[in-house]
């Protein structure tokens, strides 16, 4: 997998945020738990954010699709129907491929 589109979650804010990435996602949630991306983003009024879903992507520029297709429903209740319905993950996947 070169990327993936994933969702993490805060119980301090229950907010949901969605991001794309490459590499470790570990490190990358650790890096928003530590801030590291600045006081000034959405990720950093929590410290507390854990994985919620992760989706695979054939590369970063899926990635990137499927984060932009979650973030336009704005709707939370659509992040947990994607993990609550894998056949939305499916369509999702199909409808951002190229």
């Amino acid at each position: 997998m070169s990327g993936c589109c994933y969702i993490i979650y805060s119980r301090k804010i229950n907010r949901f945020y969605v991001g794309a990435c490459q590499g470790s996602l570990d490190e990358r949630i650790q890096k928003h738990n530590s801030h590291y991306y600045g006081s000034h983003r959405f990720t950093a009024v929590a410290g507390d954010w854990e994985l919620y879903l992760e989706i695979p992507a054939n590369d970063f520029a899926h990635a990137t699709r499927m984060e932009k297709a979650v973030k336009r429903m704005k709707s939370s209740i659509y992040i947990k129907n994607l993990k609550k319905y894998p056949e939305l993950i499916t369509k999702l996947i199909h409808k951002t491929s190229n």
